[in-house]
């Protein structure tokens, strides 16, 4: 099996070839085209095949990390969107619920009411009403004034519909016989129904996961569309599968339908490929650090399994989502970050990045602001010669004067400051790991770093000496371990059913009959995509909280049927998980299935190992000795530190620190006191000084 990973960037597009058979892998990195990302993507597929020899048709499967729906809705740069609801209720997704992105600021932006996805005059209502729990008609749907909605909606220019009903997910026949009134009525619109995106309740939430859908859903159908055209056209008659915000694949005709599971498609296959990374060395209690050039992402990997993220702590753009995604952390820090004192005199480092153009001062691009990568470059961490693997210089000039305008407003000398502007970004870092793992009751010092992208392997060290992390793990091309995350996952697919089962009043059978039912639907789509049901598996779990609790926890149910035994093995685990999350649980107290949930996961061809590498000389690897700035204890020093050839490198041979790993896309750090070994998985393991 021949497959092909693809990682847009906002910078580079990485692509990643591998042959499940030959063990082979390629890759290759192009520029993202940002006026059309499609565009790089094939250009990128064909020079790596030009490039390396590879049948275009050999392909069988090319998978993908998308950004398209994510800077839709980051951009506010989506559809004209309208809506169909409940008479009296159109106003649901303007007035939200008590929370605020800011709970104490009386000053902040709402993005719902300041910025709404669906315009108000683009919200129409239809007389309908279903009564729960029963989901009895109250009040017949009105299909008369349905059809009339959608052509008041589509004489306004509106292109794409959301068909949202109270109560929709108890019985959804309603809203998909007024998406077919609508598209009677309106060929030509991208249709959304709440209950086939989120069907569950909470209405404030599922109703705007559906306008996110809406809005994002025209630019993302157009976009996988074209993709597919093109690469048919280019002599792949590969499938294509986009990478979806739970860590599984989908199909393109999915994500054309239902775009709302991608809009963290890359940062996504970031925690996989960090996951499948430390795995090749044996570790399975990971914490991922992405680090590019705007923003750092985190994830969190406990004994191989992948953190989901709850229904509290589920945003983007500042509204919420209701779908299911792992749990990923993003801060504004990077190596672009722009260092700054702020108007009450602080130092401060990001959010605001200097980006891809200018970029930092050490690009030679025009940026006059210091930033991270500048203060690497005045602290000669980085090597201005052989940075991309040589393939850019770095001004080392400009990285100075651009730090000697920060310390003269900071009243301090040029280290200090680069050193002052490395400690801030990691201890940034650092907090937001600790929002992760601290503040949900994990203790960091139980897990490896895995440190990538850009950046990553520049600050790891220094963040997981913050820590007390005791070792940071390198992954062999740490600038693509997205694209290669997307050739570890399977095809994977989510349902969900709202319950509403009480601990005092529980009805096995009823919970069995859900499982199953929701298990029937989720192998008909396998089927239809091609999967043999000997390749899929399930898993479930339930979203249970004490009575009267306002959010739940994601709770594994055990196989087989759900009986007695189950059921005390769900409760058992839900307390345990209550007291790790919030420090107590109140035995004895009445608790409640409020959803139950199966992921499929259908078993595909993945990449299984990297190629492995060859033990080289530690006098073959070394490049230069030159003095380097690093803080020990509490004194900046300056001490001589050894460059290496990464791909030189001798194998499970521990090598003393300082120094600095020269690779084409990435810079690795060794701190003086800590030590490294390249080992034959392939990756670079740093041993953080007196931590073990």
């Amino acid at each position: 099996m021949r497959l092909i990973g693809v990682d847009v960037g906002g910078t580079f597009t990485d692509i990643v070839f591998h042959d499940t058979e030959g063990g082979l892998t390629h890759i290759h990195k192009v520029p993202t085209t940002l006026d059309n990302p499609a565009r790089g993507v094939l250009g990128g597929i064909s020079a790596l095949c030009d490039r390396f020899d590879v049948d275009r048709a050999s392909i069988d499967h090319v998978y993908h990390g998308t950004t398209t729906a994510t800077n839709a809705i980051l951009e506010h740069d989506g559809a004209n969107c309208g809506m169909i609801t409940n008479q009296g209720y159109r106003d649901i997704i303007h007035i939200g619920r008590h929370q605020r992105p800011q709970h104490f600021s009386i000053q902040q932006e709402i993005p719902w009411q300041d910025r709404p996805l669906i315009k108000r005059r683009y919200r129409k209502t239809v007389p309908h009403r279903i009564a729960p729990p029963s989901g009895e008609v109250l009040v017949p749907l009105d299909e008369t004034a349905v059809r009339a909605a959608a052509r008041e909606l589509r004489d306004a220019g509106v292109n794409s519909i959301a068909v949202c009903f109270l109560f929709a997910f108890l019985d959804p026949t309603h809203e998909e016989r007024a998406k077919a009134l609508v598209l009677e009525e309106h060929p030509e619109a991208f249709v959304t129904t709440s209950s086939s995106v989120s069907p569950q309740f909470r209405e404030f939430e599922r109703f705007t996961t559906s306008a996110i859908n809406a809005f994002v859903g025209p630019k993302v159908r157009d976009y996988v569309s074209s993709l597919e055209g093109e690469l048919a056209a280019a002599g792949l008659k590969a499938d294509l599968h986009i990478m979806a915000s739970n860590g599984g694949a989908a199909t393109a005709a999915m994500v054309s339908e239902r775009p709302v599971v991608t809009l963290l498609s890359g940062p996504a296959a970031g925690v996989l490929g960090g996951a499948w990374t430390g795995g090749l060395s044996g570790r399975t209690s990971l914490i991922t650090f992405d680090v590019g050039g705007t923003s750092a992402d985190i994830g969190i990997v406990s004994e191989g399994r992948f953190a989901e993220a709850s229904p509290r702590d589920t945003w983007i753009a500042g509204f919420p989502l209701m779908v299911p995604m792992i749990d990923i952390h993003t801060i504004g820090a990077g190596g672009g970050s722009i260092a700054h004192q702020d108007k009450g005199g602080a130092f401060k480092v990001g959010p605001r990045s200097a980006g891809a153009r200018p970029g930092p001062a050490a690009y030679g691009h025009g940026g006059t602001e210091p930033t991270v990568t500048d203060a690497n470059v005045v602290l000669g961490r980085l090597d201005p010669n052989n940075f991309l693997g040589g393939e850019m210089g770095l001004d080392v000039e400009a990285s100075q004067a651009a730090l000697d305008r920060l310390a003269t407003q900071l009243g301090m000398d040029r280290l200090a400051a680069a050193e002052g502007v490395i400690t801030i970004i990691n201890a940034n870092m650092a907090n937001a790991i600790r929002s992760r793992t601290v503040q949900k009751g994990l203790d960091p010092r139980d897990f490896a770093l895995v440190a990538f992208g850009g950046g990553g392997p520049l600050q790891a060290a220094d963040v997981a000496a913050m820590l007390s992390i005791p070792e940071v793990i390198v992954p062999s091309h740490p600038g693509i371990t997205s694209a290669m995350g997307l050739l570890t996952t399977d095809l994977q697919y989510d349902a969900i059913r709202t319950a509403f089962v009480f601990s005092n009043d529980m009805d096995h059978g009823q919970i069995e009959e859900r499982f199953a039912d929701m298990e029937t639907t989720l192998l008909a789509q396998y089927t239809a995509d091609g999967v043999d049901e000997a390749r899929v598996t399930f898993k479930r779990t339930a979203d249970i909280r004490y009575v009267g609790q306002g959010y739940e926890l994601r709770i594994n149910v055990p196989g087989g049927a759900f009986d007695a035994a189950a059921e005390a093995a769900v409760w058992a685990e839900f307390e345990t998980r209550h007291e790790a999350e919030y420090g107590r649980s109140f035995p004895g107290s009445p608790m409640e299935i409020v959803n139950v949930r199966v992921t499929g996961i259908g078993e595909t061809q993945k990449i299984r190992a990297q190629t492995p590498p060859t033990s080289g000389s530690l006098e073959a690897a070394k490049v230069a000795t030159r003095p380097s700035v690093f803080r020990v204890g509490t004194d900046l020093e300056t001490v001589q530190t050894t460059f290496y050839r990464r791909d030189a490198l001798p194998l499970d041979q521990q090598i003393p620190g300082p120094a600095v790993i020269l690779q084409q896309d990435s810079t690795t750090i060794v701190r003086p006191g800590d030590s490294f070994v390249a080992d034959r998985a392939g990756n670079i393991i740093i041993k953080i000084g007196g931590l073990s």
